[in-house]
């Protein structure tokens, strides 16, 4: 139970942090490239601080003798960096992170077509659930503030390649991929400088670029550590926590109004995946507390 519980405040801490990123996207005053810039160049630096002085160049070489899969992992994760910045400056805050609730679903998809695993009766009505969900949030984007179907788009794109990244990962399980993540950070950071121009916005930003570095670079290595404590529907459940908490923060600091087809599909969305977790959570509940027969005579 120690383990347990040490493994929940780990795993919701690490989505308390989170809960802010979106809002730092708002708040700094510059263009898409530049924040996502800073936000890799500082992410990736802290994260690469903490994985060098843990796992040492072991980390690294243990990534690089992966091969494909790990360089699939890496460039996925590089992608979704600045495709989330991206999304959240070209529709609204909680119609990206509603959308991104729905990584569970592919995630399914891809373990399916790559990895031959079945897709359970639960699954498939969770699918349904969170599909019917964002088929609301897409219809609202045209009258719902600040939303717009080309950033719903790229945040589908982002949760699709990150949950692509997740499935490859799983074939890697006997290998640490943490030290990937600051690798694909720092990656993405280079890629896009050329479009950037991140001192333009340091000088009035540097305050607000630093805290979203750290925010990040902590709910990165908390979420990393939480998880192995915990079932897997246990950390889902944890997670949506961000899905709600981040438009209702970003809401009540810069008013930004989700919108009531944006609430309506992402309550479907999150409603579909909460209820799938926690029937989960429950069954596995139930197989660890079933009586087992005895296997000899009694005693």
């Amino acid at each position: 139970m120690h383990e347990h519980l040490k493994g929940v405040l780990i795993t919701g801490l690490g989505v308390l942090f989170v809960v802010p990123d979106s809002l730092f996207v708002r708040l700094i005053d510059g263009d898409p490239a530049s924040i996502s810039f800073w936000r890799g160049l500082t992410a990736g630096s802290v994260i690469l601080v903490g994985v060098l002085m843990t796992h040492g160049l072991r980390g690294f070489q243990s990534v690089a003798r992966t091969g494909r899969p790990g360089l699939i992992y890496t460039v996925l994760i590089a992608i979704t960096a600045p495709g989330f910045v991206l999304a959240i400056s070209w529709t609204s805050v909680a119609n990206v992170v509603f959308i991104l609730a729905s990584m569970p679903v592919f995630a399914a998809l891809f373990s399916r077509v790559f990895l031959g695993e079945a897709i359970s009766r639960r699954m498939v009505w969770t699918m349904l659930g969170v599909f019917v969900g964002l088929g609301i949030i897409a219809w609202g984007s045209g009258e719902t503030q600040g939303a717009h179907w080309s950033g719903d788009l790229v945040a589908v794109g982002v949760s699709a390649n990150f949950a692509a990244a997740m499935t490859a990962a799983r074939q890697l399980r006997a290998v640490s991929m943490i030290p990937a993540i600051p690798l694909a950070f720092l990656g993405a950071s280079l890629a896009i400088w050329p479009l950037a121009e991140p001192m333009r916005i340091w000088a009035q930003n540097w305050p607000l670029i630093l805290a979203h570095g750290a925010f990040i670079s902590v709910s990165t290595c908390l979420l990393t550590l939480g998880p192995r404590y915990i079932s897997s529907a246990e950390v889902a459940l944890l997670i949506l926590l961000e899905s709600v908490l981040a438009p209702l923060l970003v809401w009540a600091v810069i008013g930004e109004d989700p919108g009531g087809w944006t609430v309506l599909g992402g309550t479907v969305v999150i409603g579909a995946l909460f209820a799938s977790n926690l029937w989960a959570l429950i069954y596995q509940h139930r197989l660890r507390n079933r009586p087992h027969p005895r296997t000899g005579p009694p005693v």
